[in-house]
């Protein structure tokens, strides 16, 4: 496998190139080197993917969901076949190191297209006895999806929004973030490979103006988003218009809760993994840590220990656990909330500060004694910043949890397993977590509340999101009218 794309567009089985479109830079965030020049879709290529996703979706659908699912699980072995380039591919996008990505994005991936393909073929109607008489359903494909992917797991993303739509018997167009356009494409490529027919599944590129002309095309039967609040109020308001579906994956401001109980180094690591795993750019992370008092100097303590095993330096080296930003945009728009929070009298543990040096580093920046109404406890910041703050009682810390619009994801620490469950049934978010944080299996569903999102990703519950019933009702006895 060469481990760089051919051309921008991947569109009915083959690389597709057209240079009128706007220039799209690949930086790689460790050197700030543009390391690949590709193009925005034109409205020519914007229409070549939809005409050949929908003609294409038509054979693909009639096939059995076995069919279907054992071609996805080709593509999975494919993956992982693949695993080491995939990765190399996804730290040059993203700047993540290899010792992350290596673990935890094309294998996610895989995950993926194995477990919907072993569903395919379980995807079936049901049988409503109604005495004489029968309804039967049938479960059928959308028809043509879009999915608009973020630039924060490009790999992960693309088969998310893939391996469900596939295994209903759906075509997609997938357009990634204009940041990270590189991975999809290798996506594609492999499920070409793997037996998928062409034009099932495209991958075109560009800033909003394609993602505009995708959501609002009457071709198009379903729209599945990963991105910020903004972002998808514009996306939901758009696909409402044609009545299309919708899946909303959207950011949020997560609560962490750790009790004076807890297991003070798994707390720790939570609070980590919540926080500057992929260097806090993560949807789901839990960047509010409320820490109940008793407990709190000796978390901020070994947290501050903790973070000396921070190696931060060349992604590729095996040896770092801790990379770059995205962007230069990004790291600046994170710098603001930072000294937002200095200025309105936070507390700054540790962090805070961009380094010299090449790439768009900001270390694992820490507040304490921040309280409610700040800026950095309000406002998704999407990088490494932790907010930590005091509580008291459960009563109390639960309604401060939920006392934000967002409700994506929320966790807690404690060794009271009642207390652990009636906080997760009181938590008003879609993805909880009981002494752990940020873990995402594809056999779980996971997706938000309230301004976090609609509808839901992975497990048995996506396949609600790319199909469709249709009922049949069958009278044997004679059809009568009163006149």
């Amino acid at each position: 496998m060469n481990t760089q794309p051919t051309a921008s567009h991947f569109i009915n089985g083959k690389y597709v190139e057209d240079t009128a479109g706007d220039l799209i830079e690949v930086i790689y965030p460790y050197t700030g080197q543009v390391i690949a020049k590709l193009h925005a879709a034109t409205p020519a290529i914007v229409d070549q993917a939809l005409d050949a996703a929908r003609l294409a979706q038509q054979q693909w659908a009639s096939w059995t969901g076995t069919e279907r699912g054992r071609v996805l699980r080709r593509a999975a072995d494919i993956m992982r076949e693949r695993n080491h380039d995939l990765s190399m591919l996804e730290t040059y996008d993203t700047g993540k190191p290899y010792s992350e990505t290596s673990v935890a994005d094309a294998t996610s991936g895989a995950d993926a297209f194995e477990y919907f393909g072993g569903l395919a073929g379980s995807i079936t109607g049901a049988y409503i006895p109604l005495g004489d008489n029968f309804v039967y359903t049938r479960r059928e494909p959308l028809g043509v999806c879009v999915g608009i992917g973020a630039w924060n797991y490009p790999t992960q993303i693309a088969c998310w929004k893939g391996a469900p739509a596939l295994a209903c018997g759906n075509a997609l167009v997938f357009k990634p973030s204009e940041t990270t356009p590189l991975c999809a494409l290798k996506v594609a490529e492999i499920l070409i490979e793997a037996g998928v027919p062409a034009g099932v599944y495209n991958v075109i590129q560009g800033y909003g103006a394609v993602g505009a002309a995708l959501v609002t095309d009457p071709r198009v039967d379903k729209v599945s988003l990963t991105g910020s609040v903004a972002t998808g109020r514009k996306v939901y308001a758009a696909a409402a218009e044609g009545m299309r579906h919708v899946t909303m994956e959207l950011g949020g401001k997560s609560p962490l809760v750790i009790f004076d109980d807890a297991d003070l180094d798994a707390a720790v690591s939570g609070a980590i993994l919540g926080n500057f795993y992929s260097s806090g750019q993560v949807c789901s992370n839990g960047t509010r840590v409320f820490v109940q008092k008793g407990i709190k100097p000796a978390f901020l303590a070994r947290l501050s220990e903790r973070l000396q095993g921070v190696v931060m330096g060349d992604p590729l080296d095996p040896a770092t656990n801790y990379g770059p930003m995205v962007s230069a945009a990004q790291r600046d728009i994170v710098a603001g909330f930072i000294a937002k929070g200095q200025a309105e009298g936070a507390r700054l543990v540790t962090g805070g500060t961009i380094p010299d040096g090449p790439g768009f580093f900001l270390p694992p920046t820490v507040f304490a004694d921040v309280t409610d109404d700040m800026t950095i406890a309000r406002e998704e910041i999407f990088g490494p910043v932790m907010s930590v703050l005091d509580f008291d009682t459960e009563q109390e810390v639960l309604a401060r949890a939920n006392d934000t619009p967002y409700g994506l994801a929320a966790g807690v620490f404690t060794a009271d397993i009642t207390r652990a469950h009636r906080m997760a049934a009181g938590f008003q978010a879609g993805t909880c977590y009981i002494n752990t944080y940020n873990d995402a299996p594809v056999e779980a569903p996971f997706g938000g509340m309230k301004l976090s999102g609609v509808g839901r990703e992975n497990s048995k519950a996506a396949i609600e999101h790319y199909s469709q019933i249709k009922s049949v009702y069958v009278r044997m006895d004679k059809c009568e009218a009163p006149f």
